[in-house]
């Protein structure tokens, strides 16, 4: 109970505040793939000017348990730093019709922030992935979703599920596209990193390069990267308080 009185009022706290720096709502420790320490990980992300970051490693049925290690760091990180760092996890080759069944349990578990591995082209994810985590509001950020179709960012659009325009390199093939079919539809875009080494962190100035060679105008960007920031975190904290 502690700990949930610290997020919430650090949440409270960011929502305040009337512009912010970089945020990143999809980065990986060594509890999954990444290689960083979850603390030397938050840290980095600070000094690199990062005002809000979720550590949300890969997960599925079996090792949801890291949620609450993750969240131990997080802690620490909001007290005695004042960055906004959320626990959170990435629903990874889970099969699709199982996608609400953990969403859920990781939520139960203290996951702020749900985020589904889309159906990247490089990776041979499950056919309905995308439209499963479009189908469910308890998810909250559709992660390189690759090739998607125009009903699944209706979908992501009438759920209000985030579609995610990544700087990952392999992922971030299908960008053009992602950004193509949900301005069609009026998706809310976040972009986040995919981060699973220091290098691939990014500063506020290279995220909206990312956004810019993916074909948004200045305007879309400032929208994506400041008011679906504010919103994502409403949304989160909705679910959580």
């Amino acid at each position: 109970m502690i700990a949930m009185k610290v997020f919430k009022e650090a949440i409270e706290e960011f929502l305040s505040k009337e512009k912010f720096g970089r945020s990143d709502f999809h980065t990986h420790s060594f509890f999954s793939d990444g290689v960083l320490h979850p603390m030397e990980q938050l840290r980095r992300a600070l000094v690199l000017g990062h005002e809000a970051y979720a550590i949300t490693d890969h997960v599925s049925a079996s090792n949801l348990d890291l949620i609450p290690k993750i969240t131990k760091d997080c802690e620490l990180a909001i007290k005695h730093w004042g960055l906004l760092a959320l626990p959170g996890v990435e629903l990874t080759h889970v099969p699709a019709a199982a996608i609400e069944e953990v969403a859920e349990k990781a939520r139960e578990m203290g996951a702020f922030v749900i985020v589904v591995h889309g159906e990247t082209i490089v990776e041979p994810v499950e056919p309905g992935t995308n439209l499963s985590a479009a189908k469910n509001e308890n998810i909250d950020i559709l992660a390189h979703p690759g090739l998607l179709t125009k009903e699944e960012a209706q979908f992501c659009k009438k759920n209000n599920v985030f579609v995610e325009i990544t700087s990952r390199v392999s992922h971030s093939r299908t960008n053009g596209h992602v950004a193509k079919i949900g301005l069609a539809e009026d998706v809310k875009f976040i972009q986040n990193t995919d981060t699973h080494s220091p290098s691939c962190m990014l500063t506020y100035d290279q995220g909206e390069k990312i956004l810019n060679g993916a074909g948004f105008q200045q305007e879309e960007i400032n929208i994506i990267l400041q008011e679906n920031v504010r919103e994502l975190l409403s949304k989160i904290y909705q679910k959580m308080f």
